[in-house]
């Protein structure tokens, strides 16, 4: 029988955030610290919402822009949140802010295109640009300049085959974010080289340090951004798999005829939900998300302060839910400590190769997990570290 399967389908890699989690399963002992999915329960007003929208039959397709309702709702979020024009006729509800991703290369990508996409970033970017046949080039970040973009990286890696580049702040997996000061440096590489910016902002509410600056909301930069975002990360909501996307006229048009031939519309109780997890915040400015960062801040200095003390160098994340130490000190590279961390302390933790080379010494710690738990990875790892650490 003929082989059926596409060059792309062979050639593309798992996910290396899911690599060691099988293995996580089968460790009744094991603590894991590689999923980033929040350990609080949703919002039990949201919840509630989704349950009666079940309970009165609303078990139908929506629109496939999605309800109403819940656009209208997101243009006021993304206005008065982020300073983000947005109106309702464009904005698609997507499932989860990965469709998001999707859509939007989809939408724009050709055979051949190049996307500019920051080093590390998040894992399905590159995988999701090969799958449109275009080229993932990638943009150094480093520690040293704060894991963000630099107009003389972006410079560096521009030709003339560039169509794209992915902004990803607060950033998977580096906890790094871009202040407006910094974004508006980059601004003019962007309109130098008329690049499209995708834009994904699922982390927006999850910062430390301020207000997030969306680079949509810049002098001259909405009619050029795709903003993606979702509820999974800050409202807790990982699993009702919502979120949305919004873009320039034409790309918004474009990318809803490929979501309306793929997913359709999101769930229809996930959207009620959602709408839920909006319409209360306005007034008390988004408590639960509040109450939520505020823990994680908490975990966040706790683990920071843990891995400079055991003496991996860790750079402080000033937004998301991720600590991304270097391990290069103890002469084993990111998969080859997390493989052995696993082995020998049942502890997972995410190779930061996974995000890109620029991670190869480093590993990615989630501490969207409860404070127990992180006090004995901590334990662990600083068992492990011990006699592994060079002077």
């Amino acid at each position: 029988m003929r082989d059926f399967l596409t060059k792309r389908a062979k050639e593309l890699k798992p996910s290396g955030i899911r690599k060691y989690f099988d293995v996580v399963e089968s460790l009744p002992d094991a603590i894991s610290l590689g999923v980033g999915e929040p350990d609080f329960a949703t919002p039990w007003d949201v919840r509630s919402a989704a349950i009666r929208s079940l309970q009165k039959g609303y078990t139908q397709y929506t629109s496939n822009r999605g309800l109403k309702e819940l656009r209208a709702l997101i243009s006021r979020y993304l206005m008065e949140r982020f300073a983000v024009e947005s109106s309702p006729e464009q904005i698609i509800i997507t499932v989860g802010a990965s469709e998001g991703i999707d859509l939007a290369l989809r939408a724009t990508c050709d055979i051949g295109d190049e996307i500019l996409i920051p080093d590390p970033a998040y894992v399905s970017y590159s995988p999701i640009v090969n799958l449109c046949g275009g080229v993932p080039v990638s943009v150094e970040c480093t520690a040293e300049n704060g894991f963000i973009l630099t107009p003389e990286a972006i410079e560096k890696a521009v030709t003339k085959k560039t169509k794209a580049i992915i902004i990803a702040y607060p950033n998977n997996p580096t906890g790094g974010i871009m202040t407006k000061e910094q974004l508006e440096k980059i601004v003019p590489v962007i309109k130098k080289h008329d690049l499209l910016v995708i834009s994904d902002e699922i982390y927006a509410e999850l910062t430390y340090c301020g207000r997030h600056t969306s680079i949509a909301s810049l002098e001259g930069m909405r009619e050029r951004t795709v903003v993606l975002g979702g509820f999974s990360k800050s409202f807790a909501m990982t699993g009702w798999r919502i979120g949305f996307a919004s873009a320039p006229k034409e790309i918004d048009a474009a990318m809803l005829k490929i979501h309306q031939y793929t997913a359709l519309c999101a769930p229809r109780a996930s959207q009620h939900a959602a709408v839920a997890a909006l319409s209360g915040g306005f007034e008390d400015g988004f408590a639960s998300v509040e109450s939520m960062r505020t823990e994680y801040d908490r975990r966040r200095r706790f683990l920071v302060k843990e891995f400079n003390d055991m003496g991996l160098s860790c750079f402080e994340p000033r937004g998301a839910f991720y600590a991304f130490p270097s391990v290069e000190r103890t002469g084993l590279t990111g998969e080859e400590f997390a493989g052995t961390l696993l082995r020998e302390e049942q502890v997972a933790v995410v190779p930061g190769e996974a995000f890109g080379a620029c991670g190869t010494y480093h590993v990615r710690c989630s501490y969207a997990t409860a404070m127990s738990e992180l006090t004995e990875a901590v334990k662990r790892i600083q068992r492990f570290v011990k006699n592994r650490v060079k002077n």
